[in-house]
């Protein structure tokens, strides 16, 4: 069975997608979903190639016990968009620089992260990187709001190809 292929994307690819990869690796971990899916992050701007995530993402994240600390950041490259089935993105600029640059036959792929997250009636996850450390904290809340969403409909997605 072909894996499902999941891109998180923020502007640089240091804050947000690299949390809501950390989360997700986690759920498909504890689930036993990891030879089902793969994940990755990236960023729609070249800010912080090569760089590890925000020093404050790992700190929050690690306080939950996800070790983000090996990611590095990258940008959406073209491939992307032919390999990834789902390309999530943290907040409608993101999405619009995506759409922009996107193939017209994959813009299908492309969507809001809260979109698996309706509950939280929000639409955006914000970007706290000139914030205050709290905001990373909102940030991993919503990223793991969003990713038990997510985990929910590729279940469901699995089972039906099953």
């Amino acid at each position: 069975m072909d894996k499902t292929r999941i891109l998180f994307v923020c502007m640089g690819n240091i804050c947000r997608s690299p949390l809501a990869h950390g989360v997700f690796q986690r759920l498909i971990e504890q689930t036993g979903l990891i030879e089902y899916i793969e994940i990755d992050s990236a960023g729609t701007h070249a800010y912080h190639v090569g760089n590890s995530p925000d020093p404050r993402a790992q700190a929050v994240a690690m306080r939950r016990g996800i070790d983000i600390s090996r990611q590095r950041a990258r940008r959406v490259a073209e491939a992307d968009f032919e390999k990834f089935d789902y390309i999530l993105v943290m907040d409608q600029d993101n999405l619009r620089a995506l759409e922009a640059s996107c193939p017209p036959q994959h813009v299908h792929k492309l969507n809001l992260l809260l979109k698996f997250a309706p509950e939280l009636q929000a639409r955006e996850v914000p970007d706290p990187y000139y914030g205050a450390a709290t905001g990373f904290e909102q940030v991993l809340d919503l990223v793991e709001a969003a990713s038990e969403g997510l985990l929910r409909h590729l279940r469901q997605q699995i089972a039906a190809r099953s």
